[in-house]
């Protein structure tokens, strides 16, 4: 949802499209997610995936967590609006998903250890509902990834796009 908030704003898509991608996607989290969920006992299933995500507030706290999940979905969003603009000479082809699969590992990685790395919010909100343990953490897998993305589109327009 993130990426689609940001190609909204950069105007690639409708506010229709917008509202069923978004739509689209929260039921397909949560079908995969019930779906997870349902597979075991849901004590076993609980016990194999301990909780959902969740910062550690020992050494994370809620603002920088939120500012980290915020960063790390405004650099995938740069990464994805970089790879797709035509003019830049990135026409597209089947040599796109290579740079996002390039990057993508090094955000997950700098951003696992301190907030699990949720820069989806799909990915960060839905599991939490699903086993019964969303709190006030799930609001920054909810939120933080929007404004990350919402940073993105300006910063690629301003300071990226014209290189």
């Amino acid at each position: 949802p993130a990426v689609t908030w940001a190609l909204f704003l950069d105007r690639r898509i409708s506010v229709v499209r917008f509202i069923l991608f978004i739509v689209a996607q929260f039921i397909g989290g949560f079908a995969g997610a019930g779906a997870l969920y349902g597979l075991g006992s849901h004590k076993q299933v609980h016990d194999d995936i301990k909780g959902g995500n969740a910062y550690n507030t020992d050494f994370t706290s809620t603002g920088a967590a939120f500012a980290l999940e915020g960063l790390g979905t405004m650099f995938l969003v740069l990464t994805i609006l970089c790879t797709i603009h035509e003019k830049r000479g990135h026409a597209p082809s089947y040599l796109q998903p290579f740079r996002y699969w390039y990057r993508y590992p090094r955000h997950t990685h700098l951003l696992i250890p301190y907030t699990n790395c949720g820069i989806n919010p799909v990915r960060g909100v839905v599991w939490n509902i699903v086993i019964g343990q969303a709190s006030y953490q799930t609001l920054v897998y909810l939120f933080a990834p929007f404004v990350g993305a919402g940073i993105a589109v300006p910063l690629f327009h301003f300071i990226l796009r014209p290189c």
